[in-house]
């Protein structure tokens, strides 16, 4: 099974307003082991130069690197994995473009979503939003922490809790 690190970091310019590449550096220079690209309205070649940049970083600090819904991207630029949302390819799908050995990560929303993502093979799901968050265009409604321990009791994978997370309301979601 899959072991996740505590701090699975996103990276998000659109947040931070930095380029890719300098707010991955700070997010491993701050002790994440995970980093996901996430560039939403970024077009294929944004995206491919951005992995193309932070693959090297995340691997030289021992981090995993994750790009968001674009297995075609992880493949080109031999990433861990992908992390897929609901709206996005099948797990099956994703495996065949990625080949074997690679992570697969789904969104969920609810415990049905949950159960669904482990059932195709997802080697974690993520699971919220936990709190408002601002990242998202049309954001769910937030699920609290009883979310997280509902999934956590329905599904053999890994979880990670998503949405709104900060420093401050972290260690209630790690409790």
């Amino acid at each position: 099974m899959l072991g996740l690190p505590a701090l699975y970091a996103i990276v998000d310019p659109l947040d931070t307003r930095r380029p890719p590449a300098a707010l991955a550096a700070a997010l491993l220079a701050g002790g994440a082991r995970l980093l996901q690209l996430r560039l939403k309205p970024a077009i294929s070649r944004e995206l491919l130069a951005a992995a193309e940049a932070i693959r090297p970083l995340a691997h030289a600090a021992g981090a995993l690197f994750l790009v968001n819904d674009r297995p075609d991207i992880a493949h080109a630029v031999e990433a861990d994995g992908v992390h897929l949302g609901q709206e996005d390819l099948p797990v099956a799908a994703a495996r065949r473009i990625l080949g074997r050995g690679r992570i697969v990560g789904v969104s969920t929303h609810d415990v049905d979503q949950a159960r669904a993502a482990a059932t195709a093979g997802a080697d974690y799901v993520a699971v919220g939003p936990i709190y408002a968050t601002t990242s998202k265009a049309n954001p769910l409604r937030p699920r609290g922490l009883e979310l997280v321990r509902a999934v956590r009791a329905a599904v053999p994978c890994p979880i990670v809790a998503i949405g709104g997370i900060t420093a401050e309301t972290a260690p209630l979601v790690c409790a």
